[in-house]
């Protein structure tokens, strides 16, 4: 096991950070306040130097100046099982993340972490919304927010809650006070090697050192056939076949998926023993003004009687499932593919399979065609899949169908799901939204969808 290390250990340490993403720079911001002069590499360097220090290529020197160092401080996109990591470690150099170095200081009472393969950003964001609802100030760190370690956080908030992806958790030694988890399915196979290494390094979120309260999703048959690895006392949050609760009723997000996001983000607060948090009526109007998070089933509007939905957040095959359920009173054409990360498809057809309204695939490169392929297994002749060269001829191609197809009442729907990142196609999913929406407009004038309902 590895042995806790706190950022005020860094102070008189020599302290390498390998990886300059978002959380990169909030560590080099931080140690830079410490009086720490850090040593920077990146695998690829975008450029020389960050302010006045120079940025080392890993395999031109960078991994040799690592090895002098007391303490690696790694970018979660560096997978732990790379063999560089394991050379560091081997040579008596810990190598640890942002995250984990802060918890082990902070005031773990008053932060959760929230991980799973979908519905952990919304769940982290309803769970601020409501804190905030209810007079606590609240911020969202980790893969959504800001890392809560750096400089620019600002003032400490009342509550912090992080959303927790896969690549943290392995480097986190002592948990929060409350771990939540969402869900679970295979997913980040090229990070972690296997999907069983997935499902245990995601996972062992609930198990770390300090966590008092596990959370997990009861509806979910693959964390329901883990519970033995989810510690002594895990919280089943929602039942396989429950019915709704009625405090739900005012989320204006569209999907069941969301109704349990709401249900986690409640277990959360009470768990976190928050006043009024057991109280529907009181719950019910807190979740009043939550309007979802961009590229996640948020509607840009409407063409004649064709909704265009962006959903550019869904990277695997999970959210492009619920955001089908989600429109599943509609026609649909789901516009799929990007970085291919080697996942099984074959659930996808299915649920494509199930729908009783019009559906069409439409791939986009790099890994539609093999999207397309697992549906068209799946379903045969009764489901159309049609491949495009690139986004905006999906777009073309979705709003042609679109306007053709039967009328429910409620108008055809062209939704982003692509079920994969946006990598080397575009800097990231926000970048691929933009450029659906840019397609989107050019499919006539974009007027606004209307009021949202309450449920």
């Amino acid at each position: 096991m590895r042995h806790p290390i706190s950022w005020s250990e860094l102070t008189s340490a020599s302290v390498g950070v390998w990886g300059l993403g978002v959380e990169g720079t909030a560590t080099i911001d931080r140690l830079r306040e410490m009086g720490t002069v850090p040593v920077l590499v990146e695998d690829t360097p975008s450029a020389p130097s960050v302010g006045d220090l120079e940025i080392l290529a890993t395999g031109q020197g960078g991994l040799d100046a690592l090895l002098q160092c007391d303490v690696v401080v790694k970018s979660p996109g560096i997978s732990r099982y790379r063999d560089e990591v394991i050379q560091l470690e081997a040579s008596g150099v810990p190598v640890r993340g942002g995250l984990g170095l802060w918890l082990e200081e902070a005031d773990r009472r008053r932060i959760a972490c929230i991980t799973g393969t979908k519905g952990k950003s919304t769940t982290t964001a309803l769970a601020v919304h409501l804190l905030t609802q209810l007079g606590h100030t609240a911020r969202a760190g980790g893969n959504i927010g800001q890392p809560p370690w750096g400089p620019s956080a600002g003032p400490e908030p009342d509550y912090w809650v992080i959303e927790t992806s896969s690549f943290q958790v392995p480097d986190v030694t002592t948990g929060p006070s409350v771990v939540a988890v969402t869900s679970l399915s295979p997913d980040h196979l090229d990070w972690h090697g296997s999907v069983e290494r997935y499902y245990a390094d995601k996972l062992s979120l609930c198990t770390k050192p300090g966590v008092s309260v596990a959370l997990v999703e009861g509806t979910d048959p693959l964390l329901r056939a883990r519970g033995s690895t989810l510690g002594p006392h895990p919280q089943w949050v929602g039942e396989p076949g429950g019915p709704d609760t009625e405090w739900t009723r005012s989320l204006s997000i569209p999907g069941r998926h969301n109704v349990r996001n709401a249900a986690m983000a409640r277990a959360v607060l009470i768990a976190l023993g928050i006043p009024g948090a057991d109280d529907d009526q009181v719950m019910g109007a807190a979740l009043l003004g939550f309007d979802g998070l961009p590229s996640r089933c948020r509607s840009l509007g409407y063409v004649g009687a064709t909704e265009f939905v962006d959903d550019s957040l869904s990277t695997n095959v999970l959210p492009a499932q619920a955001a089908l359920d989600a429109y599943a009173d509609r026609p649909v054409a789901i516009l799929v593919g990007g970085h291919d990360r080697g996942l099984d498809y074959a659930p996808l057809g299915q649920s494509v399979l199930r729908r009783e309204h019009p559906t069409v695939v439409i791939t986009m490169p790099d890994n539609g065609p093999r999207i397309g392929s697992a549906i068209r297994r799946a379903a045969g002749d009764r489901v159309t899949v049609l491949d495009a060269d690139d986004l905006a001829g999906a777009v073309s191609q979705a709003f042609s169908w679109a306007k053709g197809a039967p009328d429910s009442g409620a108008g055809a729907v062209v939704l982003l799901s692509p079920a994969a990142p946006s990598f080397g196609r575009f800097s990231d999913y926000r970048d691929r939204g933009r450029a659906f929406a840019d397609a989107a407009a050019r499919c006539g004038p974009l007027r606004p969808a209307p009021a949202p309902r309450a449920r």
